[in-house]
């Protein structure tokens, strides 16, 4: 197969900051998807309605007049946060969901959820509503190890809580465990998960390929090779319980290449292109439409879209650096050559 159509795909899980950095990488989200889940860890963070609804203006006036991209805005979860803005996010029409960083766990974390019992209040409005509850699922308990986190966090705090709000719509994003295929699959339709392009492509081997690798450092860390193989027969199933999120990242170079360099992964540049590849890797492209461009509509509730994109087999080289708002940052496989590419 050297030519691909789709309906258009929307990320489900993108980090697009803000001001001048956000400028710099709007444009490749909004050239490759319809729509994205725009992540509210700003500092400081997206916390209110109206926040939201401010930083939504600025992410449209920052595209290209033609660009046809909605940003589906997301609420900072705190302890404090009051179940009346739940309401007002339902009524607003731009806030998709919201999101549970647990405090501590990973870029601009540090206002979270100390302990989500606090929040139980919000959680019964948004199973009244139908609000979705985007979760990154890692305990930050210091006394379990990294590469355990999210098995912790499954096991000790989501298990739980989906116990007692058992029609909560939740979104486990950015899955990199065999633990959390499984326990999307065996939960009820208001359980989902997201999948990135670089936890199918790479497991933990290379952060230490040559060396020290920060660019390929993010949270959730990467995982064993057995659990990048669960990630990708979830993907290719076509079980609609998984879809595309990219959790694109971008950070500055220094900021990476550092005494304690930041996590995050930039893949926005090549998205669509690199979920291509490793779909043609597992011999599924065919599959490719229902979790980039189906899949996560349904989930929250919206239509698939009616245009389309097309991806071609014509090798590009990925640029080295890429302007970051006065500043650069690396892409993944920068320097590298991908076989896809979007027309």
């Amino acid at each position: 197969m050297d030519r691909l159509t789709l309906k258009r795909p929307d990320d489900w899980h993108v980090h697009l900051r803000d001001g001048a950095a956000m400028a710099a990488v709007v444009r490749d989200t909004a050239r490759e998807f319809a729509r994205a889940i725009v992540m509210p860890n700003l500092k400081p963070p997206v916390r209110t309605v109206q926040e939201a609804l401010h930083y939504r203006e600025r992410i449209l006036g920052a595209l290209p007049e033609e660009a046809k991209f909605e940003p589906l805005m997301t609420l900072y979860l705190t302890d404090d946060t009051p179940p009346e803005e739940i309401v007002r996010a339902r009524l607003s029409g731009h806030v998709a969901g919201v999101k549970l960083y647990p405090a501590g766990a990973t870029t601009n974390s540090d206002s979270g959820v100390t302990r989500l019992s606090r929040c139980f209040r919000v959680l019964e409005k948004m199973e009244e509503l139908g609000l979705p509850l985007l979760v990154h699922g890692e305990s930050t308990d210091p006394a379990i190890d990294v590469f355990d986190r999210e098995k912790a966090f499954i096991e000790e705090t989501l298990g739980p809580t989906l116990e007692r709000f058992s029609q909560l719509k939740v979104v486990l994003e950015h899955i990199t465990t065999r633990e959390a295929v499984h326990y999307v699959e065996v939960t009820g339709p208001n359980v989902a998960a997201t999948i990135t392009a670089h936890h199918l492509l790479m497991n933990r081997n290379a952060l230490f390929l040559g060396g020290l690798r920060p660019h390929y450092y993010c949270l959730p860390v990467l995982k064993r090779e057995e659990h990048r193989e669960a990630l990708v027969e979830a993907a290719t199933s076509g079980n609609a319980k998984f879809f595309l999120g990219t959790d694109s990242a971008p950070h500055p170079r220094d900021a990476k290449e550092s005494g304690c360099g930041c996590a995050g992964i930039y893949t926005a540049h090549a998205a669509l292109e690199l979920y291509a590849c490793a779909f043609e890797e597992a011999g599924a492209l065919h599959r490719l439409e229902g979790f980039a461009s189906q899949f996560g509509a349904a989930f929250y509730g919206l239509p698939a879209n009616e245009d389309t994109v097309t991806l071609v087999r014509e090798p590009w080289p990925v640029p080295e650096r890429l302007a970051f708002g006065g500043a650069e940052l690396v892409p993944l496989r920068a320097g590298e050559t991908v076989p896809w590419k979007l027309l």
